[in-house]
């Protein structure tokens, strides 16, 4: 059987009970822990089915298959699978570099009502918020959704995580789980598509787009472990081939197409699925009574190998997908195709291989097989080598684990002994990945970093297992069910394959197992395995990680070696004559019967290529018995004293023989007797009965002696015939050994040229390989950046462009000339009006402005634009043209946001209307003004007292007509002179000029002070003067109003008066 088998890889340990559906809230799992799969549970379903009955029997018998029976699944109701077609499918999608185009094809042709749910997985920088959920809103005819916590998944909708985090599925709720800290190691796509696969299996579809690196490849495989569907982009449609190419170099890519073509496949995929599962039960009568067996069977004969032993429900729904695909209604269309297309052959073969595995899988069972196993296996080990080996070892993962915990444990023993490790399978593809040991980053989730750094190099953006460990596992194609095993091993790993088989296949390999191992040595199963019936030839050492210890039997099990499967050679029969019409089945017993009348042969057995016997003819019990122990067809076993070693000697040879193989002068032990006899091996030649062979036992007639001579001679005769016998089978022995070792010695040869050629391959590939290293991580992250960036770029520069042109439109309706000029004073852009004062054209962008001529009554405008550009000073100006219009010219800074200068701003509104009203307005003032001044000035004349108007130099500014009169002056004696000069300095007045002084600094004022003092013309005077300050706001200057009162005739008050 297929060690293809790496089905069984992805599958991890799990409790022999366990619920059909877990709550959605209050199961305190992360999804990261939960290890139900979908597909495992289906198969486990089937297993619990079809030995349910056969296993209460025997519990019945032994109650110690109790036990043994509960490391099997319970099994689930037949609602399960229904459950599981109800859901809504969700589309995963992972995209890079070059991948907002295809997200946009893809999205424009989605219908409102797919039924599907996608979800779209990219990588983002965390340090910055994502366009791409609002570009793609603009494409889509469906809601486009940003992930939040605890957010409900729904058909018909995109969703698209935060760019600082990743999104889990959990049932039909989304969790967020924060970036990892070592970007180096981080795997969106694969992350997603994992949960992915565990939550939905057949539901669930995966779509990788544009991109570079291989994110996405690993998650794609778990995708397809569960049968669900995966698509890609055709490389020559990307701009960055890599994580397409990638997934489409496994093989199992079901769709490569043009992002815009994508919908319609998804769509029709899981809307109209094919089914066989009940042709095959609906109407036996009719000629396609087998659907399936006739498709494996011609699978059979293409790829020779037989699924027929594998359990039909998981055979059922990777045909079915296959057919859909095909978009093939029935088995006789996908038998057609399989007949016009070697290629679809290649992809179910593949599709049925299907296998993901990974570094120790459940890693509490290898660390008890660590602590528990692997040093009293060391210490047991025989001939001081230890054997271990791995069937179904996929891509080699689990064959390099126990290499290296090996290793630990001898080291840690200090033991130098030889490690001997076989990991086989049928897939070809798979077995040259593990020569490879070549794995991508994701191991390092599952590999600790001392385990990295010392068992890993790291080669490009990938780990390679180092050499010394590679050379410790043999790694070669092999099928359980129909190749011989390895024999006298220490260790058996053989971990989730035994879930996979029929309970008949299962019950041929545990006894296969159990012959395979030496006394004492371990088996390793899978933790949803058990040995069913054959409980009584293991003794548990781990139940709990189904970790079991060899028992030693008195009673030899009976061991069933691989051969060829009945049903294989009728089925390839029934394939290789499909276009004839039907014929019953082969009946072995008449057809040997007929050719064996015809022949006259004598007693002879029929016998099949694994050595069992199928048909007796004449008296043969004189040659064979039944063996003691339990009941055994096989020839070998029946063999009386004497015939066994001819006999399969004899079986060996006529293989190889182009006729028949004749062994003379047999001597065989009948009845306490030795008798003579002539063995007889040739094939038949009749097609139907070519894999068969006949064995026939000629007599021998013993000469006629006298009675004397019989007993003179018995005792020499005897002595002689012993002698001769004994050197006759030794030459058979002899020759038997000769040929085998020439075989091994060719097999070993060329295993060894191949490996030494592997290892140059791979030595010269990991030179180049580290020189490129360094440059090629540092280039593929930049450009995947770079790219990223870029296509949100170029959308936002689209924005951009729409928000230039709303921009342009509405400075162009404001009819204002406004210019925008850089930092070195160079046109950016202008409006229609500017050029009416700056005799700009469209050509003239990128030219300083010094450049240009203008029409303005302004002289120095480019070296006031470097004013503002300097001091960051704002300017407002009203400037005038030539042809005599006004305009405001204001020159402002231009700021960004981050206020970053990036330039002026000159703006120029025509104020012409504005000049005219100020011009009117001063001319009113003005005429006001005038008007008010005549007033003021008949005032001042009119009033008696003095007035005089000083400046802050004490001189005369005005003066009243009554200033004149008393004093007997004229204005022009008196305006512009110092006071304290007037009339030969008749005014010089001490306390008059002290108080005066302190009007001026103090800003003081003073009333009816009295002053008499004799002026030389006219006499004395006695005045009351009073002072204060006025402020004239037109020429911003203090000024003294002093008024003079006259009191020289007026007497003066008394003293009683005055108190």
């Amino acid at each position: 059987m297929a060690n293809q088998d790496k089905d069984q890889k992805t599958r991890e340990p799990e409790k022999a009970a366990r619920p059909k559906r877990r709550s959605k809230a209050g199961d305190g799992k992360h999804p990261d822990q939960k290890r139900a799969e979908r597909e495992e549970e289906l198969t486990l379903e089937e297993n619990a089915s079809e030995e349910t009955e056969a296993l209460e029997g025997e519990a019945r018998d032994n109650p110690g298959l109790e036990a043994e029976k509960e490391k099997e699944p319970e099994a689930e109701s037949s609602s399960t699978e229904d459950t599981e077609g109800e859901r809504f499918p969700i589309v995963a999608m992972g995209a890079s570099a070059g991948g907002l185009q295809p997200l946009e094809a893809f999205f424009e042709a989605v219908p409102a009502d797919s039924g599907l749910a996608f979800v779209v997985i990219t990588h983002t920088d965390p340090q910055h918020h994502s366009l791409l959920p609002d570009l793609i809103k603009k494409r889509a005819k469906i809601p486009v959704k940003v992930i939040e916590e605890d957010m409900p998944v729904e058909p018909n909708t995109v969703y698209m995580p935060p760019s600082d985090s990743d999104p889990v599925l959990d049932g039909e709720t989304f969790h967020l789980k924060k970036r990892p800290d070592r970007p180096e190691l981080h795997m969106p796509v694969d992350l997603f598509f994992k949960h992915l696969a565990q939550e939905r299996g057949e539901s669930a579809a995966c779509v990788i787009l544009s991109g570079t690196g291989t994110d996405g490849t690993q998650g794609l495989r778990l995708i397809k472990e569960k049968s669900g569907l995966a698509v890609a982009q055709n490389p020559d449609s990307a701009r960055h081939a890599g994580m397409p190419r990638s997934a489409i170099e496994t093989g199992l890519v079901d769709y490569v197409d043009h992002p815009s073509d994508m919908p319609e496949r998804l769509i029709e995929y899981f809307k109209y699925p094919v089914s066989i599962r009940n042709i095959s039960e609906s109407n036996k009568k009719t000629e396609d009574i087998d659907p399936l067996g006739r498709i494996l069977a011609f699978l059979a004969t293409r790829t020779k190998h037989d699924f027929s032993l594998y359990k039909e429900n998981t055979l059922i729904r990777r045909v079915e997908r296959r057919m859909t695909i095909t978009r093939c209604r029935n088995a006789a269309a996908y038998l057609d195709l399989l007949h016009r297309e070697p290629e679809e052959i290649r992809i179910l073969f593949q599709d049925l291989l299907i296998g993901v595995t990974s570094f120790f899988r459940d890693p509490e069972a290898f660390a008890f097989l660590r602590q528990q196993v692997l040093p009293d296996l060391v210490s047991k080990a025989e001939d001081g080598e230890l054997r271990v080996w791995i069937p179904g070892c996929a891509t080699g993962e689990e064959a390099y684990s126990i290499a290296i915990l090996l290793r630990e444990c001898l080291e840690e023993r200090g033991d130098a002994r030889k490690l001997q490790i076989f990991g086989t399978d049928i897939d070809v593809r798979a077995i040259e990945r593990a020569r490879q040991g070549t794995y991508v980053q994701n191991i390092a989730s599952d590999v600790s970093p001392e385990r990295l750094d010392r068992f890993f190099s790291k080669e490009d953006n990938r780990y390679r297992v180092k050499s010394d460990i590679r050379e410790l596992v043999v790694f070669a194609e092999q099928n359980i069910l129909s190749d011989p095993p390895f024999s006298k091993l220490d260790l058996l790993v053989c971990r989730n394959l035994l879930i996979y088989l029929k309970p008949e296949a299962q019950n041929k390999v545990i006894p296969l197992f159990h012959y395979s191992l030496r006394e004492g040595g371990a088996l390793f199963l899978g933790a949803s395995e058990g040995l069913g019936r054959h409980h009584d030839l293991f003794e548990p050492l781990s139940k709990q990680h189904s970790i079991y210890r060899k028992k030693n039997h008195l009673i030899r099990p009976q061991v069933q070696f691989p051969t060829a499967s009945r049903r294989l050679i009728g089925s390839i029969e029934q394939t290789k004559h499909e276009e004839q019409p039907e014929k019953p089945e082969v009946d072995v017993r008449r057809e040997a019967e007929k050719i064996l009348m015809q022949e006259h042969t004598p007693a002879c057995v029929v016998v099949n290529p694994a050595g069992e016997i199928l048909f007796f003819h004449g008296r043969t019990g004189k040659y064979l018995e039944p063996a003691p122990g339990e009941p055994s067809m096989q020839i070998g076993d029946m063999a009386r004293e004497g015939l066994r070693f001819p006999l399969l000697s004899a079986l060996r040879r006529v293989d190889k023989a182009e006729g028949e193989i004749r062994e003379t002068d047999v001597r065989v032990k009948t009845n306490h007797e030795y008798q003579r006899i002539d063995l007889v091996v040739k094939r038949f030649s009749e097609p139907r009965l070519r894999d068969c062979r006949m064995v026939i036992f000629e007599e021998t007639p013993e000469p006629a002696h006298p009675r004397q001579q019989k007993e003179d001679r018995r005792a020499d005769e005897d002595a002689s015939r012993r002698e001769a016998d004994l050197e006759q089978e030794l030459m058979r022995v002899r020759q038997d050994y000769r040929s085998a070792m020439e075989e091994l010695q060719t097999s070993n040869e060329e295993l060894r040229s191949t490996n030494e050629e592997l290892h140059s391959s791979n030595e010269e590939l990991q030179s180049t390989n580290e020189e490129l290293e360094s440059s090629r991580e540092e280039l593929q992250s930049l450009n995947e950046e770079l790219n990223t960036v870029n296509n949100e770029l170029n959308s936002k520069m689209g924005e951009l462009t729409d928000a230039y042109n709303a921009i342009s439109s509405v400075l162009n309706s404001t009819h204002v000339a406004i210019v925008f000029l850089d930092n070195e004073l160079k046109v950016k852009r202008f409006t229609p009006e500017a050029t009416q004062l700056l005799n700009l054209m469209d050509s003239d962008l990128g030219r300083p402005v010094e450049h240009f001529a203008h029409n303005l009554e302004y002289d120095n405008m480019p070296g006031r634009v470097r004013q503002v550009l300097k001091t960051l000073s704002n300017v407002d100006e009203d400037v005038r043209t030539k042809e005599g219009h006004w305009y405001r010219m204001r020159i402002m800074v231009h700021r960004e946001e981050e206020h970053i200068i990036d330039g002026v701003v000159l703006t120029f509104i025509n104020i012409d209307a504005q000049k005219k009203v100020q011009k009117e307005l001063e001319e009113m003032s003005a005429k006001a003004l005038s008007s008010a001044k005549q007033y003021a000035e008949l005032i001042v004349d009119t009033v008696r007292e003095s007035l005089l108007v000083l400046d802050s130099q004490m001189r005369v500014v005005s003066s009243n007509r009554s200033f004149y009169d008393t004093f007997r002056t004229t204005a022009d004696e008196t305006e512009g002179k110092r006071l304290f000069e007037l009339g030969n300095r008749q005014w010089d007045i001490p306390e008059l000029n002290k108080l005066l002084q302190e009007v001026i600094e103090h800003n003081q004022c003073f009333q009816d002070y009295l002053v008499e003092h004799r002026f030389p013309e006219i006499g004395f005077k006695r005045m009351l003067l009073n002072a204060r300050m006025l402020r004239e706001r037109e020429r911003d200057q203090d000024r003294i109003l002093l008024a003079i009162e006259d009191v020289t005739g007026i007497p003066a008050p008394s003293p009683e008066v005055e108190k």
